[in-house]
């Protein structure tokens, strides 16, 4: 009779052999599985502004708030601190709600989402058709991955994701100004259960309403 301690030691055994592949993985392959495998998440996020003047770095102070997806093209990325901004997309028109003017911008989701860094986490898994990807190298303890649009009229010049096990923890973009906006992930959960009616946006009372 085999014991309930040998079970539990082959399947631990088992589990560190299965994770050690993607764990020692570049990049790339490390983004591929995970878009592949991640239909939805959730999770949390801080965000600062980094500009290059005179030689001098200067840091924004950050922002801070929560996100959910689910491919392709529905979004909630909500900024709670320092202020309260809503972008929300439901598969077809994307929203942009300001709280201090209440005010809510309607979008194309196509014309908006298109080549954007939103494109990389939310958007279809034909990602090389609108970037080009490639290595980036180790850093910080995270495998990077460079994602140059492919047009020349993107807002960013290029997008660096830093992945760690098969998960995004953060992510660099690179303006034409030299600015930079670092992002970082914490308490990513993959494909969560969410609700059928998750990403309707309601209009907020007594709105100002503008189409684009």
């Amino acid at each position: 009779m085999i014991s309930n301690k040998k079970v539990l030691g082959a399947a631990l055994a088992a589990a560190v052999f299965a994770f050690a592949p993607l764990a020692q993985a570049g990049a790339l392959e490390q983004f591929k599985a995970f878009v592949a495998g991640t239909k939805s998440a959730r999770g949390e996020f801080d965000q600062r502004i980094v500009k290059v003047a005179k030689g001098a770095v200067v840091m924004s102070k950050p922002s801070s708030g929560t996100f959910i997806f689910a491919r392709p093209g529905k979004f909630i990325w909500q900024y709670q601190k320092p202020y309260q901004q809503l972008l929300q997309a439901d598969g077809d028109k994307l929203y942009v709600y300001d709280k201090d003017l209440n005010q809510v911008t309607i979008r194309k989701l196509g014309d908006a989402l298109g080549q954007s860094p939103a494109a990389i986490l939310f958007g279809s898994n034909d990602l090389e058709k609108n970037f080009t990807l490639k290595e980036g190298g180790l850093r910080d303890g995270l495998e990077w991955l460079q994602a140059t649009p492919r047009a020349r009229d993107s807002s960013f010049q290029q997008i660096g994701i830093g992945l760690r096990n098969g998960t995004p923890e953060a992510m660099e973009l690179r303006d034409a100004f030299g600015q930079i906006s670092v992002l970082t992930f914490k308490k990513f959960e993959k494909n969560p259960v969410l609700a059928a009616d998750q990403f309707k946006f309601v209009t907020p009372k007594g709105a100002d309403v503008f189409n684009n």
